[in-house]
């Protein structure tokens, strides 16, 4: 297994991995406080498009944890930066105003008339309904390139999963009979591509903890990072046995790294 001696950034998602609903998971507070004292530099690195950068940062103030804006990446923050560098887009979001507030602070344009829209971005939208499902099928057959802000189908809260984007995106691409052209956050490349230009690091100096195999693991392999599942979250053992899927290391919970961090230094 690798050298946690050779690891500069760790990069961590939030949900199931950090804390579960208000709760957060064990041994999270001492982890962070040891690669504080260490000068490691951290990441934390989310799929929520119901949160902004500093929301996020603020959840974890709450808890008791340090973190600073600019250790934030979140799917909503990542597809606006995808925006900024295309030609004049014009965007039709389905989301909540946390997604709307990211687009508005990086300049993007963005419309309610889907026969303007040159892209449909898709969050997770706990008010979707059919007129919703509508406008936005109508954006993509007049034209526009449906992009996914993240492939997640469900999402972990304390005691029960909820629905996430990927159930709209499949809504959408079946009533417009188009396919999603793009993919934002965990595990495509751009995110974890950007994710390593802003951490200033090689991928071979970091390390991914999440607790989910097809999103944060399938991130870090995919772009030569160590990994690390915990299993706080959505993935079980029984998963992880059956998945082709393997991660560098395996622990029940953040202790786990706590513990290595305390034995390799």
């Amino acid at each position: 297994m690798p050298d946690l001696r050779e690891v500069d950034g760790f990069f961590f998602d939030l949900d199931g991995t950090i804390m579960l609903g208000d709760r957060l998971l064990p041994a999270a507070a001492e982890t962070f406080s040891v690669l504080r004292e260490k000068g490691k530099s951290i990441l934390f690195l989310s799929n929520t498009t119901t949160r902004t950068r500093s929301d996020c940062q603020a959840r974890l103030q709450a808890f008791g944890l340090e973190a600073h804006v600019h250790e934030v990446v979140t799917a909503a923050y990542a597809a606006a930066v995808y925006f900024t560098e295309l030609h004049d887009p014009v965007v039709y979001p389905v989301g909540e105003p946390a997604l709307m507030r990211e687009l508005d602070e990086l300049g993007v344009r963005r419309t309610e008339d889907p026969l303007r829209a040159t892209h449909v971005l898709v969050g997770m939208d706990m008010h979707f309904d059919y007129g919703r499902l509508h406008q936005a099928m109508k954006a993509v057959r007049s034209g526009a390139a449906l992009i996914a802000a993240n492939p997640d189908p469900y999402c972990p809260v304390d005691g029960d999963v909820i629905p996430d984007t990927w159930a709209m995106v499949k809504a959408i691409e079946a009533a417009s009979c188009a396919e999603t052209q793009v993919v934002i956050g965990k595990p495509s490349d751009y995110y974890a591509r950007k994710a390593l230009e802003w951490s200033s690091l090689p991928a071979k100096r970091c390390l991914m903890v999440g607790d989910r195999l097809d999103t944060d693991i399938l991130l870090g392999l995919g772009s030569g990072m160590r990994t690390a599942l915990v299993l706080t979250g959505v993935t079980t053992r029984s998963e992880l046995a059956a998945s082709p899927i393997r991660p560098d290391y395996v622990w029940d919970s953040l202790g786990g790294l706590l513990e290595a961090l305390r034995s390799d230094f």
